[in-house]
């Protein structure tokens, strides 16, 4: 069986020991910011800076790992290249929108992002390219694949892979990954996530459906 969207990342090999150290080191990123150290780390996470290192490399190998860890939350649900229908396609993009909306108004995401930001263009470290080569950019590689399936089956139409992505991206994410990190409260329970999730699906469907396309011609 051919599948495309399955999941492939560094958060498989983990083992649950390294999963609580990660958990550790977001709880951190919440509470201090910028001044996440691998002392620290350490210290929460009741083991050594020696097995630290052994298992990140750096700072910088454990700030990327992190991300990878948090962006994996985000899950992508194969569909079968063979098989793929709309009801299919559907459910793995609502599943995507979801998981993406609960994961960037999480406190852990919000504050790794603020850090992020602040770090940009400063030479401090490049945690501001570790979040995007690990966040957005990692996750745009693993619904591509759905997106070029649901193409071949007959179900979507468009031209360009990434412009799809973006434009799906955008109907997920609208103004709420902004507003969240400008200190707005804006109130995601899990019936507003799973309706905006339906709304973005649907939206993007209407863009891109080939029926809908074929229609508008």
């Amino acid at each position: 069986m051919l599948q495309a969207g399955a999941d492939i990342d560094n958060s498989e090999t983990l083992t649950e020991r390294q999963q609580a150290v990660l958990d550790a080191a977001l709880r951190l990123l919440v509470e201090e910011g910028d001044n996440l150290t691998m002392t620290a780390v350490a210290r929460r996470a009741s083991c050594s800076k020696e097995t630290l290192y052994k298992w990140f490399g750096d700072r910088d190998g454990l700030l990327t790992a992190t991300v990878q860890w948090q962006a994996s939350k985000v899950r992508v649900t194969p569909v079968d290249r063979k098989g793929l229908d709309l009801a299919s396609l559907t459910a793995s993009l609502e599943r995507f929108a979801s998981d993406w909306l609960k994961v960037i108004s999480s406190d852990t995401s919000i504050a790794l992002n603020r850090v992020a930001v602040g770090h940009a263009g400063s030479g401090k470290d490049d945690l501001g390219a570790i979040v995007l080569q690990n966040g957005r950019f990692a996750l745009a590689k693993r619904l591509k694949p759905v997106l070029e399936a649901g193409r071949q089956a007959g179900l979507l139409d468009f031209e360009d892979a990434e412009t799809a992505f973006r434009t799906f991206f955008g109907l997920v994410g609208r103004d709420v990954q902004i507003r969240l990190l400008l200190g707005d409260r804006v109130e995601l329970t899990e019936a507003t996530i799973g309706g905006d999730a339906r709304r973005a699906t649907q939206q993007f469907l209407a863009l891109f459906g080939a029926n809908n396309r074929l229609q508008s011609l």
